[in-house]
């Protein structure tokens, strides 16, 4: 019986270790993202797979060792926690129709950060704004789709000509003027990996954040994966490190299953970065599909 599968076994293993290996070409190519955010699960298949080959040892073993390298470093991830930082950033996907606001507000000014950033503000969860207006009085919202807009709140003041917003590439941001300094804080959203625009518009904003002056915090639904080349093209652009550990925020359930929640895949798209890094925690769904992300940041590099 191992004699007749095992040519359709070398045939999975061989397919599986290509398809790990195209999840690093982002740069070459937006599929390469696509892969990176289902990376773990290849690596994990790739590695049992080739273990049962009959390839010789010493292709099947190095294979399987450098997968569960791989995996290791997600471990790592997983378990680190840095310290956190004197700077705090709620960060909130709210979805278009949640019906949580009063939960969530409250949930919001418990923590008291000092920023807030949302995606997915609309008319049918814009109350948010006012429930938060005492609290946070400095704001910045940019249209992104046709149905929703990105959002930061504050309760430091904002600097001269301190805004930005793209209308329709995913970003808002704030210039502040902080008890730690000037910082930019960006609230970001991108849109699903290829087939989707994913790829060209991280390419457009990176030379955006690339051009502010000063610190700045990127915080928002990535809609990727840390490790993809959308994510850290961006992060690079502005010397960024994540905050961690790394929490899955978002649980993508394939479409067709009953009840839609079936074998549900935990992504981390939720993220903030800052130059130092920090903490996070997850905080509850409020009514949301993704987890909000409490942090605590350095501003300054280490």
């Amino acid at each position: 019986m191992v004699r007749i599968l095992d040519p359709l076994l070398k045939s999975v293993a061989a397919v599986l270790t290509l398809l790990v290996l195209a999840s690093w070409a982002g740069p070459l190519h937006p599929a390469g993202d696509t892969l990176a955010v289902v990376r773990v699960p290849l690596l994990a298949l790739a590695a049992l797979a080739v273990i049962w080959t009959s390839w010789p040892r010493g292709v099947r073993w190095p294979l399987a060792v450098l997968a569960l390298l791989a995996l290791g470093q997600v471990v790592v991830m997983k378990l680190v926690a840095p310290a956190p930082g004197a700077f705090s950033v709620y960060q909130k996907n709210l979805l278009y129709r949640n019906a949580q606001i009063p939960q969530l507000s409250q949930d919001i000014l418990a923590a008291s950060p000092d920023v807030i950033t949302l995606q997915e503000l609309t008319g049918r969860n814009g109350e948010i704004l006012d429930r938060l207006a005492a609290d946070y009085p400095h704001r910045s919202t940019c249209p992104f789709y046709s149905w929703s807009r990105n959002a930061v709140l504050s309760r430091h003041p904002i600097l001269p000509s301190g805004t930005l917003c793209l209308s329709g590439q995913g970003i808002a941001g704030l210039h502040l003027d902080t008890p730690q300094g000037p910082v930019w804080v960006l609230s970001l959203h991108l849109r699903w990996p290829f087939p989707h625009g994913q790829g060209a518009q991280a390419a457009a904003l990176e030379q955006v954040i690339a051009g502010l002056e000063g610190p700045v915090i990127l915080s928002g639904d990535f809609n990727m994966v840390p490790w993809g080349h959308s994510v850290r093209r961006l992060t690079r652009a502005a010397g960024l490190r994540r905050a961690g550990p790394l929490r899955p925020t978002y649980w993508l359930a394939p479409h067709g299953w009953p009840g839609g929640q079936v074998l549900p895949i935990p992504l981390p798209l939720d993220q903030v970065w800052s130059p130092g890094g920090g903490k996070a925690e997850n905080r509850p769904l409020f009514g949301s599909d993704h987890a909000g992300v409490l942090a605590r940041v350095h501003l300054d590099a280490d």
